[in-house]
């Protein structure tokens, strides 16, 4: 197998906008070899089969979605509050939108997870470990609400992420209108101070 790691990356970054756009049927190395501009063949040094591309695709998806540590940083100045959790929940939207084609590459490695055990293994294995860590941080951060509060707007957020890319025109077609349906899902299941 192939060892350049920037190599590695930017196939993993073409197979991303693959799924994103054809979806997980229009994964083939083929596919990411074109999307990455290199010659034909080269992902298939990298990977030892498609299962494999998938699954260090979805680790790579989690990598790109990991919010900057100095923008957390900034954004938790202010005490923990309803109010903060609103702006953290408004910041994670305007990444996730950013990161459109990754949010849509993680939509399809779901659906093809329930025919792909191993790489459904891959998937709670990334997706668990990230969902740990945020519920970790906002134990220790001292934001209001608990454990099930954290889990419940896991939940909220994802469903509201999924509408949003699947079906924007919905609930919520311009960022002010988005930023004000996830002011509402805040303040409905996090606690007041």
């Amino acid at each position: 197998m192939a060892r350049n790691p920037q190599r590695r990356t930017a196939l993993l970054d073409a197979s991303i906008e693959v799924l994103a756009a054809e979806g997980a049927r229009g994964l083939t190395f083929r596919a990411v070899d074109a999307r990455a501009g290199v010659p034909t063949g080269t992902s298939s040094n990298y990977f030892a089969d498609r299962d494999a591309l998938l699954a260090q695709t979805a680790v790579r998806v989690n990598e790109r979605m990991v919010p900057d540590p100095a923008t957390v940083a900034g954004l938790m100045a202010p005490e923990p509050s309803r109010a903060l959790m609103a702006d953290l929940m408004r910041d994670l939207v305007r990444r996730m939108v950013a990161e459109r084609s990754g949010y849509l590459a993680m939509l399809e490695l779901r659906l093809e997870a329930t025919r792909r055990p191993g790489l459904r293994e891959e998937l709670n294995r990334t997706v668990r470990k990230q969902y740990d860590e945020n519920l970790d941080f906002h134990l220790a951060s001292g934001l209001p609400g608990d454990a099930d509060t954290m889990r419940v707007l896991y939940l909220a957020m994802s469903g509201l992420l999924v509408e949003h890319f699947t079906l924007p025109e919905m609930l919520s077609d311009t960022p002010e209108a988005l930023d004000a349906l996830v002011e509402t899902v805040v303040r409905r299941i996090v606690p007041a101070e």
